[in-house]
């Protein structure tokens, strides 16, 4: 095992393109590192850099205390992991899993104890005389798992490996993988488009966007204080609700204003940003994630401030409903805010001119709130999160 360092590194393309910049991130030996982000954000160009199968423009990558710049691939000591799979068609899950082992000419009694130990490990030990035709999704990724196991590097690179399975296998199989490489405690760079992945997987989570690095830290940390709008909006499923709105002195502290609405900010908010202060008189984005909304109607939710609604959809979900309302506030709409309606497909062109903003609340099963009802949403101001429309940074401090 071996720790993966990230030096001031960049991946410049011929035409100029920067595709990483400047990267600078330690990930420990035995860690569970996730590097997520949208489309073309760099997570998987740093990925092949430390593979060898990217050339390195600037900086210095390091596995353990050996800088690898210009080391092959396969005198790495890596193991990776590609979304395809890339096994071979015509050959058994032991052959599949051996392949490397052989390839290095290891003893043939070496590879058969190594090759049992993994299938055992990963519940194939059923299948070993199979081709991968005969296989599920779920099993053939775990075929390549097997692989990387029984080669045991120094680290892991695992490149989107659930992409191409269902939503329910997926599950299944993110957590097989994160109880795996928890078992193994071998060094592991994951890299994901989806961020429920890399918050249920990772020990650390890396959120990159445009080839720079944004926040690292914990899954816990980056949902409670990301560091700017955009990891903000990034991180939490569903997304966190952004809108604009005003800081104004109020009842001798401050109160934020939405349209003709007004919340008041207790001493609990302002005692943990006291950077706040700084910003009465002007502009902010304020956000408020989804299970910080709940219908006031219902017992559970919190005392304090309210938000007047009107709903417009409502999702029933068994243990929770989804409940979509509009409130007289402009959606806020930042260049943040364009590239994460992009990333989903979305467009951001009626918002740009919308006096109202739809937002999504987490709701209690026991919600009556259906659409075309008024509503009002007992709104969690503990929790609330605010950044600066000009730079886009979290207000905290």
């Amino acid at each position: 095992m071996a720790e993966v360092t990230f030096d001031d590194v960049a991946k410049i393309y011929p035409d100029g393109t920067r595709a990483v910049n400047d990267l600078d991130l330690e990930i420990a030996d035995g860690e569970f590192m996730v590097l997520v982000g949208p489309s073309g954000c760099g997570k998987t160009t740093a990925l092949r850099m430390v593979a060898g199968l990217e050339d390195i423009s600037e900086g210095v990558v390091r596995i353990g205390d050996r800088v690898v710049n210009h080391v092959p691939s396969r005198d790495r000591d890596i193991a990776m992991v590609f979304q395809s799979y890339a096994l071979y068609p015509h050959l058994t899950v032991f052959d599949n899993i051996a392949f490397g082992l052989k390839l290095r000419k290891v003893a043939k009694s070496e590879v058969d104890r190594k090759v049992k130990e993994a299938a055992q490990i990963l519940g194939l030990e059923e299948h070993l005389d199979r081709k991968p035709r005969n296989l599920s999704g779920g099993q053939r990724q775990r075929v390549a798992m097997g692989r990387a196991i029984v080669r045991e590097p120094a680290a892991f690179l695992m490149d989107e490996p659930l992409s191409n399975l269902d939503a329910k296998l997926r599950v299944q199989t993110r957590a097989e993988i994160a109880k795996l490489q928890h078992d193994l405690g071998v060094t592991t760079i994951y890299v994901t488009h989806d961020q429920v992945e890399a918050m249920t997987m990772g020990d650390r989570v890396a959120v990159m966007r445009k080839g720079e690095l944004q926040q690292v830290a914990t899954p816990q940390e980056l949902y409670d204080r990301p560091v700017n709008l955009f990891v903000g909006g990034f991180i939490g499923s569903p997304a966190m609700n952004l809108v604009e709105a005003s800081l104004e002195s109020g009842n001798g502290g401050l109160v934020a204003r939405l349209g003709s609405q007004t919340i008041e900010l207790g001493a609990e908010t302002l005692g943990v940003r006291p950077a706040l202060r700084d910003f009465e008189g002007r502009d902010v984005v304020l956000g408020i994630r989804p299970e910080d909304l709940e219908d006031a109607s219902l017992e559970e939710a919190s005392e304090g401030p309210r938000l007047r609604g009107q709903m417009t959809l409502r999702e029933a979900l068994g243990a929770e409903v989804m409940a979509h309302f509009t409130v007289d506030a402009r959606p806020a709409v930042t260049d943040e805010v364009r590239e994460l309606a992009h990333d989903v497909g979305a467009s951001t062109t009626e918002a740009e001119n919308a006096t109202e903003a739809t937002l999504v609340g987490r709701f209690g099963a026991r919600s009556r709130a259906v659409a075309g009802d008024p509503v009002e949403v007992a709104v969690d101001t503990r929790a609330l999160h605010f950044f600066d429309p000009e730079t886009g940074q979290g207000i905290y401090d």
